[in-house]
């Protein structure tokens, strides 16, 4: 099966910086169109966060008109410019959502199960999981021990060496990290938040951040660094289960060319 990570979409409002500076609604409705003609076909997408910018109603129903061509199934996770209550009450047609508190849910989907985790805290750059969700998440990856099972998030539970981000990072990384080894099965843990692809070993498993359909941040290892976004492609990451294993792809959003046909079908 094939799972696509899309992330940090940022659907703003008309006229704003983004959607005229950063082109943030067309740059998704590229992603869309990108991810809508790839062969395999995807069986789910996940979107790691960040999916509007203010919060506002207005956003989350212009990106319901986004996403709307995915003939996949679609599951989102707020991300820290999110509004829980918008966009819970945005998606509850979609059934996944709690009807209270944080927008934690599980779904099975193949062979895979989904754990989707809410790192929100409002009005904060941060994430965090806090007791009842990591009580949670250590019970619901204990329901099901068989189950290769990906985790879902916006803040990723690591450190990745870009300070300014670092210091939005998710809070009680360690306590996520101590619980995910506890779950053997638990293949990978999917985030947003960075606007580029990195990737670490958390918990006995691996902790992967996927690129904006948007803007990307700099890759800056310095400290303090300069904050600074960067014109590199938008993209979105392939998750391929496969053979008992999850092999994972960045697939660039944009047409590059094909600089030689040297064989295969």
């Amino acid at each position: 099966m094939l799972l696509v990570q899309m992330t940090d979409f940022h659907v703003a409002a008309a006229g704003s910086v983004l959607t005229e500076r950063y082109r943030t609604d067309e740059r998704l409705a590229a992603a869309v169109a990108h991810v809508r003609a790839l062969d395999p076909a995807p069986d789910v997408v996940v979107c790691t966060g960040d999916l509007v910018d203010a919060g506002s109603a207005a956003e989350y129903a212009r990106l319901r008109e986004l996403l709307r061509p995915l003939a996949s199934p679609v599951y989102v996770v707020p991300g820290n410019h999110d509004e829980r209550e918008a966009l819970r009450r945005a998606f509850a047609d979609r059934g996944y959502f709690p009807a209270v508190g944080p927008l934690n849910y599980a779904v099975d989907v193949g062979p895979i199960r989904i754990v989707a985790l809410d790192t929100n805290v409002p009005d904060s750059g941060g994430g965090r999981l806090g007791a009842d969700t990591l009580a949670w998440l250590d019970a619901t990856l204990a329901a099901a021990p068989d189950r290769p099972t990906v985790v879902v998030q916006h803040h990723p539970p690591m450190a990745t060496g870009i300070a300014w981000m670092d210091d939005m990072g998710l809070e009680d990384a360690a306590a996520e990290a101590a619980i995910v080894a506890r779950h053997p099965h638990v293949e990978r843990i999917l985030c947003g938040h960075l606007h580029r692809p990195i990737a670490a070993r958390v918990g006995g498993t691996i902790a992967s951040t996927c690129p904006s359909t948007a803007h990307q941040v700099a890759l800056d290892l310095r400290r303090p660094g300069q904050l600074a976004i960067v014109a590199e492609p938008p993209a979105v990451q392939l998750h391929a289960w496969a053979d008992g294993r999850l092999v994972s792809h960045v697939s660039y959003v944009g047409d590059y060319g094909v600089a030689d046909v040297v064989g295969g079908a």
